[in-house]
């Protein structure tokens, strides 16, 4: 199993982004999208409630779907972040935070 986290941090104001929705998807062998989960960040940005995933020989394509349109300044430039990322076999962990802003984000592999 693979653990799977993020966090949301709001780098306009400096703080945790509370309150975005969050879907973690596996990609399908017909290219398709399989929902695993769907969570919301807490008051700290995190999301404490996505499941491991299970391991696949060649490893798996993951997708977290962020509604951000519900937490931005409306109209929303970003109403939705989606981050594709590749899963290796043998990997434990993955922490894939968003930083956002109202008109630009970025993210990374944390630990």
């Amino acid at each position: 199993m693979t653990g799977i986290s993020t966090h949301v941090l709001d780098t306009a104001l400096g703080r945790p982004a509370p309150g975005v929705r969050v879907e973690l998807s596996r990609r399908a062998a017909d290219g398709g999208w399989q929902v695993l989960a769907v969570s919301a960040t807490d008051a700290d940005g995190r999301c404490r409630e996505l499941p491991a995933v299970p391991e696949e020989p060649g490893g798996a394509v993951l997708r977290l779907r962020f509604d951000t349109g519900g937490y931005l300044p409306q109209p929303a430039f970003l109403p939705e972040v989606s981050v594709v990322f590749a899963v290796e076999p043998g990997q434990p962990h993955y922490h894939v935070p968003l930083l956002l802003s109202p008109y630009g984000y970025s993210v990374y592999r944390g630990s």
